[in-house]
């Protein structure tokens, strides 16, 4: 399907996992897709490579979203570029793990600064494009351990717990605009995020049987980046199989 050729996306932590899954998904429906990475130049390559052979079109972008001259730089170069940005994708995220008292001050703050402050990094700058074009589609990638907390991850859940509330506030304040800006919020899911964790032990957890896949989140992305989905804004759609 091609039915999106005029639009342009941005995806944040596009070079593996969710956030390739989510770029290849946007690509496949015409949209021309900002691959965004930090370190991982290679992984970047792969997915705009894919995308590519897929008869879709892309570019990419390395800038860290924990910077903010970074982003604000990055997101000019891309609107000159293309003229706009149409849908933006919130996807880089990371996890450092240990319990809060053995927590060191640079496992909170990087977290915060890449999960979180980098939603404001990004998203302040593009929906300023958004505004002035009274037409945009914001998708923030949270975790279900930002609606239930986790244990361990006392950092990770107060960043995702802090993007759903980012998501609520910026809809409210950007609806008018015809912007819309939900979440989607997965639970576990087979990506590298999950490697350190026991995936037997996990799946009896999960009503659904199985662990999600990044095809899962891309699906949900591309739904709220629809025009079925113009009208819902706010929301967070979990894609965990039901373990909330």
């Amino acid at each position: 399907m091609t039915q999106f050729t005029e639009q342009i996306a941005l995806v944040t932590g596009g070079s593996r996992g969710l956030g390739a899954a989510v770029a290849h998904g946007l690509a496949a429906s015409g949209r021309f897709v900002c691959i965004n990475y930090r370190q991982d130049e290679e992984g970047a390559a792969n997915t705009l490579g894919q995308i590519k052979e897929n008869k879709s079109n892309g570019a990419i972008f390395q800038f860290d979203v924990a910077d903010q001259e970074a982003c604000d730089v990055a997101v000019k170069e891309i609107i000159q570029t293309f003229g706009k940005i149409d849908i933006l994708v919130n996807n880089a995220g990371i996890r450092r793990d240990g319990l809060l008292v053995r927590m060191k001050p640079r496992d909170w703050h990087t977290v915060m600064d890449i999960n979180l402050n980098g939603f404001y990094n990004v998203t302040r700058s593009v929906v300023k494009n958004m505004i002035k074009n009274r037409f945009g589609r914001i998708v923030n990638i949270t975790s279900a351990s930002g609606q239930t907390g986790v244990p361990g991850q006392v950092n990770y859940s107060a960043s995702k717990a802090g993007l759903i509330g980012a998501t609520k506030a910026l809809a409210r304040e950007v609806a008018s605009r015809n912007i819309t800006v939900n979440a989607v919020s997965p639970g576990y899911m087979e990506t590298g995020m999950v490697k350190d964790l026991d995936a037997e032990s996990i799946v009896k957890t999960i009503p659904a049987g199985r662990m999600g896949t990044p095809d899962d989140v891309a699906a949900a992305v591309g739904f709220f980046c629809s025009p079925g989905a113009g009208y819902i804004t706010g929301q967070v759609l979990g894609v965990n199989g039901g373990i909330i």
